[in-house]
């Protein structure tokens, strides 16, 4: 698990960089702090599970890599990645909106 974990990573970190879009780099975890409300109701709950639209464990952001982070949301962003709740949220993100909330996260934001 730790090894798909790195290389989800290193992908992710290459895609991001190869894209030419605001990268996690540009983000700015102080401008995060007006935009995370969305993302604690749920990652924000040591431990917590969504029943929607089936059980599992939703992870903890604090800590995660930030091209990571970014790529996930514009993976949900463009339908790539398929989860209704992130669908939903990430539409409405800005790639400044989420190279911020990955500065945040990445920075151990809880």
């Amino acid at each position: 698990m730790k090894v798909r974990r790195i290389i989800t990573i290193a992908v992710a970190t290459v895609l991001v960089a190869a894209s030419g879009v605001v990268s996690a780099a540009d983000g700015d975890a102080n401008a995060a702090m007006d935009k995370r409300s969305m993302c604690i109701g749920c990652h924000g709950i040591p431990g917590y599970r969504t029943t929607f639209p089936s059980v599992y464990h939703v992870p903890k952001l604090g800590g995660q890599h930030a091209a990571y982070i970014v790529k996930a949301l514009q993976a949900y962003k463009s339908g790539e990645r398929s989860h209704p709740t992130m669908q939903g949220i990430a539409e409405g993100l800005s790639e400044q909106d989420m190279a911020d909330l990955a500065a945040y996260y990445a920075a151990g934001g809880e």
